[in-house]
């Protein structure tokens, strides 16, 4: 088992290049909403801490988030297996994007929840 294999998120290519596609149309409906309540919407703290307040949104957020996360490091991972071949700087360069990533992604976990 290569170095490859380890750092990757799918089993094989089709479950990378379906995390992309499925994470891509979370980030599009959510920027499309986001895009439709401004719009729509005197955007105050009122209405912006109301639209936080529904647990749909905060769900909806989350998702969006993790879709972030997943998007980025499939494509993180195809363009650093292309472009970094040396096994240890390319492992280390996808281990600090995994850190770096883990905690945006819990801090950001911690503000959509108020935690």
């Amino acid at each position: 088992m290569g170095m490859n294999s380890v750092t990757n998120i799918g089993r094989n290519g089709i479950q990378d290049w379906i995390i992309q596609r499925v994470s891509a149309y979370v980030l599009a409906f959510y920027t499309l909403f986001l895009i439709g309540f401004f719009v729509a919407t005197d955007v105050d703290y009122q209405s912006w801490s109301a639209l936080f307040d529904q647990t749909w949104f905060k769900i909806f957020s989350l998702l969006a988030l993790l879709s972030i996360g997943a998007h980025a490091w499939v494509g993180l991972w195809t363009v650093s297996t292309d472009y970094i071949k040396s096994a240890m700087p390319r492992f280390l360069f996808q281990a600090a994007f995994i850190l770096v990533g883990f905690v945006y992604v819990v801090w950001g976990i911690q503000i959509i929840w108020g935690l």
